[in-house]
C-alpha cells in the first residue's frame, strides 16, 4: 500500500474527552484573546503557565542558534541561487498589502532584525498576539495571506500546511471549541519589505504549526518550523480521508527496523519514551521528548545515537527519504540544494532514538549534523485521553543548527545597499 493510499484507522476514538467537563464547557464559550487572558490570568493550567514563564526567559536571551557545546560553527553556509520564484512570492505580497489599510499594514510589519521572529509558539493559547490573525480578517485579506503562503511553498508543502490547519479545524470541532482552534486560527507576520534583491521573510504560527521562511533573492531558509496533529487524521466531514505525518511515521521505523541489532542499540538512546534513565530535563510535559521547540534557539543538543556513515547504502537511502520529507516546504529546487548540503556533512550525521520499534510502539527518533536537525515525538494526549504517547498525535519538527535558523547565518553575507544619496546603508 502506498502513503497516498493508507486511510484513518479511527484510533483515536476511544479518547475523545468528556466535553462537560469545566475545562471544555468554558472553553466553548471564549474566544482566543479571552481564552489566551485567562491562561496569563489565571495561570491554569499550572504546568503550562511555568513552561510560559521560562519561555519569557529565555527569549531575554540574544540569539545564538542550536550548537552542540555552546560554540557556533562557522562559515557551514553560503549564498546561492536557488531558483526561487522570489519576483512572484513579492508580488502575491503586495497583493495582499494593497488590501489592507494603514493600520493593518502596521500591525503586520515588523523589522527584519526584530526579536518578535522568535515569538511564535505551537500550542493552542494566543501567547503573544502578533501580525494578522487569519480568522478576524475578511475574507480577501485570508485568501491574499494563503496565496503568500502557496506562492512560496512547494505544492506538496502547502499541501501539508492546508492539511494541519484542516485537522485543527477537526480537532476544534470534536472539543466544541472552534473559536480556539480552527482551520484559520493562525497569525501571519512580516519581517522586513518585501523585496527582489533585499532580505526578508514571513512568520505563519498556531497550533501545530509554525512556518517562519527568510528570503534573499533567489534563497529561501525555511526554519524552524513545527508541525504536529492530534489527532493525525480527520475520518468524517467534507475533509474525511485527510492524514498527515505518516510518512514520516513509517519511514523513521523502516529505518530503525532495518538496522542490525548491534547498530540498533548505539541508537536506542532510551528504550522506553519516560525512561527512568533520563536525566532532569530530558522530558517535560508540553515538549515531552522534543529538545527544539518554541524559544528554545539556543539550546545546546550534544550529538546522540550512531553515525549515518556506519549504515549500508539502503539505510542511508532511507535516511535522506525521511530527510526529504522534511524539507517538504521548500520548493524543489531549494530542497535538492539542502539535500546536497546535508550529504556534505554525512560522516558528521547522528541518527538517535527513544522507545520501542515493533510495529506499534510509539517512538521518538532525531537526526542532526552541522546543517540541520529534525525530530519526530509520539506525544501523550493534551485534548485527547490517552496519557501514555499513541501513533495518533504526532509533533515533528525542523531547525538549522550554528545560526541558521530565520536565516541568520546569511545575513553577515549579504552585501549592504547603496543609496540613491550615495552612502552605504544597511539592510
Amino acid at each position: 500500500m502506498s502513503f497516498t493510499e493508507e486511510k484513518p484507522t479511527g484510533e483515536y476514538r476511544q479518547y475523545v474527552p468528556d466535553l462537560c467537563i469545566p475545562r471544555f464547557t468554558t472553553m466553548k464559550m471564549q474566544d482566543a484573546h479571552e481564552y489566551a487572558h485567562v491562561f496569563k490570568t489565571k495561570h491554569i493550567p499550572p504546568w503550562l503557565y511555568a513552561l510560559y514563564e521560562h519561555w519569557r526567559y529565555l527569549y531575554e536571551e540574544p540569539f545564538q542558534g542550536i550548537t552542540t557545546d555552546g560554540t557556533v560553527r562557522q562559515n557551514l553556509f553560503t549564498l546561492q541561487d536557488e531558483g526561487v520564484p522570489i519576483e512572484s512570492i513579492v508580488a502575491s505580497v503586495q497583493s495582499l498589502l494593497e488590501l489592507l489599510n494603514d493600520g493593518q499594514r502596521k500591525t503586520l510589519s515588523y523589522h527584519i532584525d526584530s526579536p518578535e521572529w522568535r515569538t511564535w509558539s505551537n500550542p493552542e493559547f494566543l501567547l503573544v498576539h502578533k501580525g494578522l490573525r487569519l480568522d478576524e480578517v475578511d475574507a480577501s485579506i485570508r485568501d491574499a495571506i494563503l496565496k503568500v503562503l502557496e506562492t512560496t511553498l512547494s505544492p506538496e508543502g502547502y499541501d501539508k500546511a492546508i492539511k494541519a490547519m484542516r485537522i485543527n479545524h477537526f480537532l476544534g470541532e470534536l472539543v466544541q471549541s472552534p473559536q480556539v482552534m480552527n482551520e484559520y486560527s493562525y497569525n501571519f507576520v512580516l519581517f522586513g519589505r518585501p523585496s527582489t534583491t533585499r532580505p526578508w521573510g514571513w512568520s505563519f504560527y498556531g497550533h501545530h504549526l509554525c512556518l517562519n521562511v527568510f528570503l534573499y533573492k533567489g534563497q529561501i531558509v525555511a526554519s524552524p518550523w513545527f508541525t504536529g496533529a492530534e489527532p493525525n487524521e480527520i475520518d468524517s466531514g467534507p475533509h474525511k480521508g485527510t492524514r498527515i505525518l505518516h510518512v514520516e511515521e513509517t519511514l523513521g521505523l523502516q529505518l530503525m527496523q532495518s538496522l542490525p541489532a548491534d547498530i540498533q542499540q548505539k541508537a536506542q538512546t532510551y528504550k522506553q519514551m519516560v525512561d527512568p534513565e533520563m536525566p532532569a530535563g530530558r522530558i517535560n510535559k508540553d515538549d515531552q521528548r522534543h529538545l527544539c521547540g518554541a524559544y528554545r534557539d539556543n539550546r545546546q543538543i550534544p550529538y546522540e545515537g550512531v553515525l549515518v556513515s556506519e549504515f549500508t547504502a539502503e539505510q542511508k537511502e532511507l535516511v535522506f527519504r525521511i530527510l526529504e520529507q522534511y524539507l517538504l516546504y521548500l520548493p524543489q529546487q531549494s530542497r535538492d540544494f539542502k539535500l546536497n548540503e546535508i550529504r556534505r556533512f554525512e560522516n558528521e550525521t547522528y541518527f538517535s532514538w527513544i522507545g520501542g520499534f515493533a510495529d506499534t510502539d510509539p517512538f521518538y527518533y532525531r537526526i542532526q549534523s552541522p546543517v540541520i536537525l529534525v525530530e519526530f515525538d509520539h506525544h501523550s494526549g493534551v485534548f485527547l485521553t490517552n496519557e501514555e504517547p499513541k501513533k495518533f498525535h504526532i509533533h515533528t519538527l525542523l531547525r538549522t543548527p550554528n545560526a541558521g535558523d530565520y536565516g541568520n547565518a546569511l545575513r553577515p553575507l549579504i552585501p549592504p545597499v547603496e543609496s540613491t544619496i550615495g552612502k552605504h546603508i544597511t539592510w
